[in-house]
């Protein structure tokens, strides 16, 4: 499951629970993101990450430097799992499907947003959180500790 969880939200928590009850592995791929401004750095979100699904005996955590095609076929991984929020998401996603499986045999699982979390973008976290908001009910709490010590 690929992103650059910054930071790792409970979205991003209900799609990674979701995918370890259909896959005997997920991995949870912390991407450096060359067009992205990132609150924290790689290793900072791997460690959120880490915290946010230690109780999901079947996820591990990584960061993923480069395509999400190469990181699958380096870790052994046969699916991307990608959440999606809205029709917007889908079609950004549906785009990326096609350009990864036209570069491998790698095939897309696109899981909606279950509707308690579908409103959370870690875009939104971090305006929230940058203007002194509270935002203990859209990340997990060991995230929240991070971003109290981080603003």
């Amino acid at each position: 499951m690929p992103g650059s969880f910054d930071p790792f939200t409970l979205g991003h928590w209900d799609v990674v629970v979701r995918a370890s009850r259909i896959f005997d592995h997920v991995i949870v791929a912390v991407g450096v993101n060359v067009g992205k401004r990132n609150l924290f750095d790689v290793d900072r979100r791997v460690e959120m990450a880490r915290g946010a699904v230690a109780s999901l005996d079947n996820v591990s955590v990584a960061a993923m430097d480069g395509l999400a095609v190469d990181f699958c076929r380096t870790h052994g991984a046969s699916a991307l799992v990608r959440g999606a929020r809205s029709g917007a998401d889908y079609e950004a996603e549906w785009a990326m499907a096609m350009m990864n499986a036209s570069m491998a045999d790698i095939e897309t699982i696109v899981l909606p947003a279950s509707s308690a979390v579908s409103f959370i973008s870690s875009t939104l976290v971090r305006e929230v959180a940058r203007a002194g908001g509270d935002v203990a009910r859209f990340v997990p709490a060991n995230v929240v500790a991070s971003m109290q010590k981080e603003l």
